[in-house]
């Protein structure tokens, strides 16, 4: 019974996501969905790619919590329009939840949103929600067993960022263990080693995200996935 009634949620939420596609595409916007643990350094990330991409796309972020609009006061500082999304204690986003905050920023006036996902390495995955593409953050103090125990999160996504990686030396992180078992999971994926701290490694993630987006524009697609074509 418990099946049959998450089998029911799932193709529900997909529906939904498809009409947020369609939303965005009429948009010509391109979601991006970050996904990772707490304390991973999503909304860091986000706030470096901004200062990195803000000169040549017009960004929004949507901010998603259990509690609480500090990372949305964060971003908001950085003069980008952010919307926080509390979820009051459920552990992922839907695309329900999308559909209705969107009207909450200028999408007119908006070429790329973030979304910061809520913060755990199990139910984000398993919940589309409308977006072109998605990241995994994973970051050196978190350990490097994580793509076993979590392979979903790591299988369905479009790149993964090992974040903090400045912080390397000091942690017993088996970075060739991490890069094995991701290549195993979602052969292809590319994988970036950043700090969002220093902004060491930030300039590959960007151009690869440069090179998506505009990708996903040109042809209209703003609503299709990365696809691992080199």
């Amino acid at each position: 019974m418990e099946i049959k009634v998450l089998h029911q949620v799932m193709d529900w939420n997909e529906d939904v996501s498809e009409e947020v596609k369609n939303t965005l595409a009429g948009h010509h916007i391109c979601m991006i969905n970050l996904m990772g643990s707490p304390g991973a350094g999503k909304t860091s990330l986000i706030s470096a790619l901004i200062g990195k991409l803000k000169s040549t796309f017009r960004i929004g972020v949507i901010e998603g919590d259990i509690a609480g609009q500090v990372d949305a006061e964060r971003i908001a500082d950085l003069g980008i329009p952010a919307v926080q999304l509390n979820t009051d204690g459920a552990c992922h986003i839907e695309a329900m939840s999308i559909q209705h905050i969107l009207p909450e920023l200028p999408l007119e006036d908006l070429d790329v949103i973030f979304v910061e996902n809520i913060g755990n390495l199990v139910c984000p995955a398993e919940f589309r929600i409308g977006e072109s593409l998605r990241i995994t953050i994973l970051s050196i103090p978190e350990g490097d067993d994580k793509v076993e125990k979590y392979p979903l999160m790591f299988t369905d996504t479009d790149c993964l960022v090992l974040n903090k990686y400045d912080m390397l030396p000091y942690f017993d992180f088996d970075e060739s263990r991490v890069r094995a078992n991701y290549e195993t999971v979602n052969p292809g994926a590319p994988l970036f080693c950043i700090s969002s701290r220093t902004g060491d490694g930030l300039d590959g993630l960007t151009d690869f995200l440069t090179e998506q987006i505009r990708k996903a524009q040109s042809a209209g697609n703003v609503t299709g996935e990365y696809t691992k074509e080199g």
